[in-house]
């Protein structure tokens, strides 16, 4: 029971540092990440939204996607996604009114919260990802298709991310009439977030130690 409580409050930890990893991204000024870049772009258009609440929206449609493709193989204790969900995107408001005192006006300090952002929100796919317990809707629409279509879990997760920042940027266009809430900081978070949590994977203790809370002694 300690080792279930474990788990769960390290996936909820995760999260926790996920959106002020999402945040430093998004002061930067440079785009936010792939997964929030159509949320974001909807917040920026409907002010009366916050950037949590699209992301709650959006975060509800990856579910039900998944209950599409995968009908009766769509397990019950998947609904927990909608708890995670919940917590996830109040987590995603209190990073950014946390933030929103962090404004960076030159190129450099921009260039330098992205790649920070970078770095956390890496480290909090990598401990909310250790314990095993739940997937978040944007990790769980990506293993619902490649479940479907038998194919590799990253191949699809890059498909699904570049359909992201597609869509993102074609919504930015119709709202805007030029690209909002999508740019440089969006292409350099899809290409380095991945690398970030391979490294921390490898070389951060912690996650080796959440990991055994999972494995069941024979």
């Amino acid at each position: 029971m300690n080792k279930t409580i474990l788990r769960y409050f390290y996936f909820l930890l995760g999260l926790f540092i996920n959106s002020f990893g999402i945040a430093f991204i998004t002061k930067s000024a440079l785009g936010t990440s792939q997964i929030s870049s159509i949320p974001y772009v909807f917040s920026l258009y409907f002010t009366n939204l916050s950037f949590g609440t699209t992301t709650f929206i959006f975060n509800m449609i990856y579910i039900l996607l998944q209950i599409m493709i995968l009908r009766k193989n769509f397990r019950p204790f998947q609904f927990l996604q909608i708890i995670a969900n919940i917590i996830f995107s109040m987590f995603v408001d209190l990073g950014m009114f946390m933030m929103n005192w962090f404004q960076p006006e030159t190129f450099i300090i921009r260039f330098m919260s992205l790649i920070i952002g970078c770095i956390i929100l890496a480290l909090g796919i990598s401990i909310e990802v250790a314990p095993d317990v739940i997937m978040v809707p944007g990790e769980g629409i990506v293993k619902a298709i490649s479940d479907v279509t038998h194919k590799e879990f990253g191949l699809i997760k890059v498909y699904f991310d570049v359909t992201l920042i597609v869509i993102a940027s074609l919504c930015s266009f119709v709202f805007f009439h030029s690209l909002q809430g999508v740019g440089l900081g969006t292409i350099i978070s899809a290409i380095t977030v991945g690398k970030f949590v391979s490294m921390i994977n490898r070389h951060f203790p912690l996650i080796q130690h959440i990991r055994q809370l999972s494995i069941k002694k024979g």
